[in-house]
């Protein structure tokens, strides 16, 4: 078989890498829904679903459902993984996107087995604490899942016309959105990944409701009165989301303002604005509706879409360096 590498837009793939970074919003909307029904060992077997792929009551029940659904969609990515690698690796002459495709790759197999482990550890239990082996897993495995949502973001991004056609532009042509801009998505894309990684620890922690009420505590301030590892960690989470409301309003107010920011940036702003508001209510309601399956579901996907939009703003804000990096002899 030959292969024919080029840098140049290649639709087909352009669409397929674009269609795998969709289809992980459902892996991980699954997964969220299976946590938020405590379905996580709706099946105590595992590549297999009580001995096989299509179990008996995975269609009627809810907890079934949600738990073979994941499984299946989670296989169904790891064949986009398989299929974009080897696309990327006969197709596209840049070494970093290869390099990308191996990655997710990597990751998928990883994510495969850790959530094979989770539930046939889930017997196993580990002194002083109260968590099984097996569910202390789910918390590695949520945050890897938020890595892998940005590896195919980035590999999407550099596979788009706009990326190509901005990159082969002539130099002098080609805006550049500014240090101050990269810095500070930077710094969101970070802070917005620590608050997942909290967030995660929060969830499988079950401190969701360590402070039942919205936004103020129970005895009516704004600082708990009586601390513990649950309550911390669920405080933690909201003060990361004053800090992360202000960082991210900053980021869209200097995207509206810069001249060199595209319609590309602008719409960006407009939808982290967007993503976070409804996030800010999600939490909310979350709280106040004693952790709705749905609205609790709803958030953690709130979550996932801000973060693929602030890296995916931060990647291409970096997009020069990336290219100018990596067509330097050392890094072919």
């Amino acid at each position: 078989m030959t292969t024919s590498r080029t840098s140049s837009y290649k639709p087909a793939l352009a669409w397929f890498a674009a269609l795998g970074a969709a289809w992980v919003f459902g892996v991980v909307t699954l997964g969220a829904f299976t946590t938020s029904i405590h379905a996580g060992m709706a099946f105590p077997d595992w590549p297999l679903s009580n001995g096989s792929i299509n179990p008996e009551g995975w269609l009627t029940e809810i907890d079934k459902f949600a738990e073979h659904s994941h499984r299946l969609f989670g296989m169904v990515m790891g064949l986009f993984a398989i299929g974009l690698v080897v696309w990327l690796q006969l197709r596209e002459d840049r070494s970093w996107l290869r390099k990308l495709g191996w990655t997710a790759l990597a990751i998928v197999i990883v994510q495969g087995i850790l959530g094979g482990k989770r539930v046939l550890l889930d017997s196993i239990a580990v002194p002083g604490f109260e968590m099984s082996l097996g569910q202390m897993l789910r918390i590695p495995h949520g945050i890897l899942a938020q890595v892998y949502v940005c590896v195919l973001f980035a590999i999407a991004a550099g596979l788009s016309r706009g990326w190509i056609e901005a990159t082969t532009a002539p130099a002098a042509t080609r805006p550049d959105i500014g240090c101050k801009i990269r810095f500070l998505s930077s710094v969101a894309t970070l802070l917005v990944f620590v608050q997942l990684i909290v967030a995660a620890v929060m969830r499988h922690n079950n401190a969701g409701l360590a402070i039942p009420t919205f936004p103020l505590t129970p005895d009516g301030g704004l600082i708990p009165s009586m601390w513990d590892f649950r309550v911390a960690i669920h405080f933690a989470h909201r003060g990361m989301a004053v800090v992360l409301t202000v960082v991210l309003c900053w980021l869209a107010i200097l995207l509206w303002k810069s001249p060199a920011a595209g319609r590309g940036f602008k719409y960006a702003a407009g939808l982290i604005v967007a993503l976070l508001t409804g996030q800010i209510v999600l939490g909310a309601v979350t709280v106040l509706t004693y952790r709705n399956p749905y609205y609790t579901t709803a958030h953690v996907i709130g979550g996932a879409l801000i973060l693929a939009t602030v890296f995916t703003v931060t990647w291409w804000a970096h997009r020069n360096v990336i290219e100018r990096t990596a067509s330097t002899p050392l890094a072919a």
